[in-house]
């Protein structure tokens, strides 16, 4: 018992070690870090359920990238008359023009770049907002300032939303 109790909180030590120890470092760091290690833990899961070495290097892999695939959102706020009407626009647009590769992947949201406005944090290199391909509208009146945004095509989570980001929809 006593061996069980010090491997646990030998354990929790090196974790917040770790944990504090990356509080300086930039988003894109952590995001390697934390991949690494949850891709780590879900390979090493994955082997002790049974699955074949392959398998579970592939399992960690996977989920590594799903992990440090993160973006960065800096501030969220409500959305002006102005960039709503930007980001229905391009929103609209790009649904348009990948409206069939949108369906067959079955895709539900779309993030949408639209305006910079005075509310937008210095640090964002993209503000977008959320559109739902079913009901033809933006999501909400959020508008995410990112600092740093996924590539056009990949999907991302902004609050509650999965969402495929499509940049300014051209």
């Amino acid at each position: 018992m006593k061996t069980r109790t010090l491997k646990t909180t030998c354990l929790l030590a090196a974790a917040s070690i770790a944990t504090t120890g990356c509080e300086n470092l930039s988003p894109g760091e952590n995001a390697g870090v934390f991949g690494s290690l949850g891709g780590a833990a879900a390979g090493g899961i994955a082997r002790a359920s049974g699955a074949s070495t392959g398998q579970a290097i592939a399992t960690g892999v996977a989920a590594g990238a799903v992990i440090g695939a993160v973006t960065y959102i800096i501030a969220k706020h409500e959305a002006t008359e102005r960039q709503r009407r930007i980001a229905e626009e391009r929103a609209r647009a790009a649904y348009a023009a990948h409206q069939a590769a949108l369906k067959k992947g079955k895709v539900r949201y779309i993030a949408v770049d639209t305006e910079k406005d005075n509310r937008t944090s210095p640090n964002a290199k993209k503000t977008v907002m959320i559109w739902d391909t079913q009901s033809q509208e933006v999501v909400g009146n959020n508008v995410y300032d990112v600092k740093s945004p996924p590539a056009v095509g990949a999907t991302a989570k902004f609050d509650t939303y999965s969402a495929e980001y499509v940049g300014s929809g051209t």
